[in-house]
């Protein structure tokens, strides 16, 4: 596959909807580690914004470190040949308590975690910017920048 094949692959991955990403940390003690997040909304393979808890360890994590990466799959061993495809992200991440950006990317089933609506103290919205990616398919790894 060319480059321009992978990311076109990779893309039409991260833009199923809902998807869930996993998204990769590195702990205070130095250990990675790996949390689901619910994407909220993505430009191309480029950023990601999900939301999160002001007060989740998480939060606490990347405020010292924005070092970040993202990974989603797609595992179907119901076909033949069997499905088994991934693309993992790497990259930082900013936190955000904008309340514009908050608004905008406000959606109902929210309510349940941040009762206080949009500008609920204790939800911040994390951006993730892309650097480089690697798309799995057929037992290849094809690394891309972005």
């Amino acid at each position: 596959m060319t480059n321009i094949e992978v990311k076109q692959m990779a893309l039409a991955l991260v833009e199923r909807d809902p998807l869930v990403m996993m998204l990769g940390t590195v702990g205070s003690d130095g250990a990675s580690e790996i949390k689901a997040m619910v994407k909220i909304r993505n430009d191309g393979l480029r950023q990601f914004w999900f939301c999160s808890n002001t007060s989740a360890r998480r939060t606490e994590i990347l405020q010292h470190d924005d070092r970040a990466c993202l990974y989603t799959y797609e595992f179907t061993a119901d076909t033949n040949p069997v499905i088994c495809r991934g693309v993992m992200l790497s990259g930082i991440v900013e936190l955000s308590w904008d309340d514009d950006l908050r608004h905008s990317l406000w959606q109902d089933f929210m309510t349940m975690y941040y009762p206080q609506g949009p500008l609920d103290p204790d939800f911040v919205v994390v951006k993730f910017t892309t650097k480089h990616g690697n798309y799995y398919e057929g037992l290849q790894n094809t690394d891309f920048l972005i």
